[in-house]
């Protein structure tokens, strides 16, 4: 099969090779083994199971959580030439049955579904009629109450599969999952000695960028100047803040729209495809917006304010860029922010089901995950390191794209002050919070020092010279490299850690970064690094011309128009930007840029080699562009 594997990726799909871990997946479900596919966003996973869809004799069933994904996703292989259909919420009843009419006789190779729907009499009927070799489980992670999306409704997809005649193969795909969710996707599907295949979380074309505005309105205004024409993502942590960013930025010329729980489906509906199909630039939205948006051509994603913990922020952030081009991705963070993300936890009402000690235990847990999104806020080390990390891979201290990275700093010794730290809040009996501790270090006489008489503690004004902010600093580095931890209550008490102890008994020198603006005459500076803040970012691919560029996406956005398609399902800017650095003039040349499969050329494709013509021609000589090579052969 491996012929056909290739001869349908590149008729289909457009692709002359597989990205990475695609090839391991598809190999594993054509010999009928079930799969776990991690891969982040932009990655391909749905290429994991379309490709082998086609080449199976009978149907594909896809369980997908949302609507705007089927919708993208079938748009997408009805332009290919594949037929798709979605069976959801959206259909009328008597679209629905026509669709399963058609299904039955056979129309369709691949059928997404609402997870909803598995368990309906006419689904069920149809799927015990039909032969299904493959079951496709998108977005996996929220089959886990310990995900940060569980869906209840995913429960049910076992129960289905156990209702067919025969069990086909099972694969479950998702962006993100700690080690507790990968056990209970494998444990609630029962999957059957799954290929696992993770390719990684790193997505080197994104830029990660944290700041801590004073003003987040003007500090988003001046971000988006530099981003002008573009299209991006605003988060917000609330309805309200939604609407006033929504009109401040249609205030000041912007094409923005809105989308949370509190407008009617209508609204929301036509709201995400004005953002879509590219009629407004900005969409501004709760975390109910994004999953399943396949959106390929957003630019940047600014988080107004901290998502509540790493999971929900990477597979927010990961939504721009999927095209692979260069995209920036920015947390407004403040203080408020996990006062907020606390209240939301402490009231959260989805998981009424449980009892109270596994109530208790899902909120200690979310609290302990809103701590690590909090350290990626405060520290002043490699972002990107961080993030990784905390999805258990080992990364390189510097990556050159995130706000730590670009910043000047130096590095600076703590090793004395961080013993001086932990011996303070040992002898206070770990009973305070950092405010305290930083008052009795600094020796200042505040209400609180006095009333629990910690004038008297031996390292009362042991740190005098070291301002609230520094002292801030260093306590965040500490807690973000597990050194403090806080408890779990309002009053954030700090506590030492078995790692702090080991320090105490054996202090190895402790160095943290400092950026310049925030560093003192504390320790000794080492390694000290400079770096252009204002450097932009490179796109990935070069394009030979922008000229050529923009008018391949004016064509592009004329055509898209006419097939009531998204712009990027007739082709992304990455294939525009290959067809205008590589020049094609014949067919067959057209069918070597990445992405233009043969349905989409017999489409699209003469009209796109007649602009290009038509530029070649028009453009003077001397600045004629190098003509790239291609191969000899077709495949």
């Amino acid at each position: 099969m491996t012929v056909e594997k290739y001869k349908v990726l590149k008729h289909y799909f457009g692709y002359d090779e597989f990205r990475l871990g695609q090839e391991e997946l598809v190999d594993a479900i054509l010999q009928k083994q079930d799969v776990f596919g991690i891969m982040p966003t932009g990655a391909g996973k749905s290429i994991c199971y379309q490709l082998p869809a086609l080449l199976f004799e009978g149907v594909t069933i896809v369980i997908s959580p949302l609507i705007s994904l089927m919708k993208d996703q079938v748009a997408a292989l009805n332009q290919a030439g594949i037929f798709a259909a979605f069976l959801n919420s959206s259909l009328t009843q008597n679209q629905y049955f026509k669709a399963l009419e058609y299904a039955k006789a056979g129309k369709y190779k691949i059928i997404y579904v609402a997870p909803e729907r598995l368990m309906a009499e006419s689904f069920l009927s149809f799927a015990k009629e039909v032969s299904i070799d493959f079951v496709s489980v998108d977005e996996c992670h929220c089959v886990s109450q310990w995900g940060q999306d569980f869906r209840p409704s995913y429960l049910k997809i076992l129960e289905f599969v156990e209702q067919l005649p025969k069990r086909p193969v099972v694969g479950a795909f998702t962006a993100t999952a700690t080690e507790a969710v990968k056990k209970d996707v494998v444990d609630i599907l029962q999957l059957q000695n799954p290929v696992l295949v993770s390719t990684g979380f790193d997505r080197s074309n994104l830029q990660f960028l944290v700041e801590s505005p004073k003003d987040k309105a003007s500090q988003m205004l001046e971000f988006l100047e530099k981003h002008e024409g573009e299209n991006g993502i605003i988060y917000c942590i609330s309805r309200k803040l939604v609407e006033e960013v929504c009109e401040t930025l249609n205030a000041n010329g912007y094409q923005a729209t809105r989308y949370h729980a509190g407008l009617d489906d209508d609204e929301r509906r036509r709201n995400q495809e004005d953002f879509i199909y590219d009629r407004k630039q900005i969409m501004v939205a709760t975390n109910a917006f994004g999953m399943g948006i396949d959106k390929s051509d957003v630019r940047f994603v600014i988080h107004y304010n901290m998502p509540k913990n790493m999971e929900s922020y990477y597979q927010e952030a990961g939504r721009a860029g999927r095209d692979g081009e260069a995209a920036c991705c920015l947390l407004l963070f403040s203080a408020q922010d996990i006062k907020t993300n606390e209240f939301f936890i402490d009231n959260n009402r989805e998981n009424e089901e449980l009892d109270s000690s596994e109530l208790m235990e899902v909120r200690k847990r979310e609290h302990n995950r809103l701590k690590k999104m909090t350290y990626y806020c405060y520290t002043n080390e490699c972002l990107r390191k961080y993030m990784l990390g905390y999805f258990g891979e080992v990364a390189s201290e510097y990556c050159s794209n995130c706000s730590s990275c670009l910043t000047q700093f130096e590095e600076v010794d703590i090793t004395t002050i961080a013993e001086t730290v932990f011996r303070c809040i040992h002898a206070c009996g770990e009973r305070y919070g950092a405010a305290v501790i930083i008052d009795t270090l600094r020796g200042k006489y505040t209400k609180k020092v006095v009333q629990y008489q910690l004038g008297e503690n031996r390292y009362f004004a042991s740190e005098p010279s070291i301002t609230v902010q520094k002292m801030s600093q260093i306590f965040k580095h500490l807690l973000s490299v597990g050194l403090l931890t806080q408890s779990d209550d309002q009053y954030a008490v700090l506590k030492l850690t078995s790692s702090s102890y080991a320090f105490l008994k054996d202090p190895t020198s402790l160095v943290m970064k400092m950026s310049k603006a925030k560093a003192s005459t504390i320790g000794k500076h080492k390694n000290e690094r400079s770096i252009d803040t204002k450097a932009r970012m490179t796109p990935l691919l070069m394009r030979e011309d922008e000229v050529l560029f923009e008018k391949l996406r004016v064509l592009r956005g004329e055509l898209a128009k006419k097939s009531k398609v998204p712009a990027y399902i007739v082709f992304t800017d990455k294939t525009l930007s290959a067809m205008s650095t590589k020049l094609p003039t014949t067919k067959y040349e057209m069918l070597q840029i990445s992405g233009v499969a043969q349905a989409k050329y017999d489409k699209y494709g003469q009209l796109f080699l007649d602009a290009i013509l038509e530029y070649k021609n028009t453009k003077p000589k001397a600045k004629a562009s190098v003509k790239m090579k291609y191969r000899s052969k077709p495949l």
